[in-house]
């Protein structure tokens, strides 16, 4: 029996249930130190954004990322955005090319602005490109994570990649297993356009912009881009 015992400790990967946390039944504070104390062992958690539900990360933690890319069975030539707390931090990351008052208009908000990546950033996330997308939730949880581990988290959908994306915490259920805790912020939307995610806009050439992905942000996006007279690369 003790060899037996032995032999499944070694060599059986036992999988245990992430933990759900209710967001509504817990104050701000406790629900982030949860999360920080998490996300800086290593671990990958779930949570609620302005979007859709999402897993994150730390982005200078190689083996959590690439246990995101696991979870997901995304393909490793997919990049992965990261998630920060201000506008300030930002320029940390990337390399800005417009004004701060553009990034004002944009973020917080269910939009991510690509950049070239600077060399703080991890090499091991997206080593295939000199490029980094950049969200700031309209989600104070998700910023306060991001500002209470002192740095930037990757974020991506909850989801296994190319299904749907998920509006509850039951949708990725098959996906707990994997995580360490599942924050449960309820229904974030009930139709099609809840499920489109942030919009994604490479800014990495100056005076211009380029849409990767129209997401639920497209209208708001284009219209502030426009007013600060920034081309479109597409239709130049």
């Amino acid at each position: 029996m003790v060899r037996l015992t032995t032999f499944l400790r070694n060599h059986v990967a036992v999988k245990t249930m992430a933990r759900v946390v209710d967001i509504c039944s817990n104050e701000l504070h406790q629900l982030v130190a949860m999360a920080t104390e998490s996300l800086l062992s290593g671990k990958v958690i779930a949570v609620p954004t302005d979007t859709i539900y999402g897993i994150t990360a730390l982005v200078q933690n190689s083996e959590a990322v690439d246990r995101m890319y696991n979870i997901k069975n995304r393909d490793y030539s997919k990049p992965l955005a990261i998630s920060v707390a201000e506008i300030k931090d930002i320029y940390r990351w990337g390399k800005v090319t417009v004004s701060s008052e553009l990034l004002s208009e944009l973020l917080p908000g269910a939009v991510t602005v690509v950049f070239e990546r600077t060399e703080d950033l991890n090499p091991d996330l997206n080593p295939g490109t000199s490029l980094v997308g950049i969200r700031i939730p309209d989600h104070k949880f998700v910023r306060e994570i991001s500002r209470s581990c002192q740095g930037p988290i990757a974020l991506t959908s909850a989801n296994v990649s190319s299904t749907q994306s998920t509006l509850n915490i039951q949708e990725f259920k098959n996906l707990w297993p994997q995580l360490d805790i599942v924050f449960d912020g309820g229904e974030l939307g009930d139709t099609f356009h809840s499920r489109a995610g942030s919009t994604v806009v490479d800014l990495s050439v100056q005076g211009t912009y380029k849409i990767i992905r129209e997401g639920s942000a497209i209208k708001s996006t284009l219209a502030a881009l426009r007013s600060h007279h920034l081309q479109d690369r597409e239709n130049r």
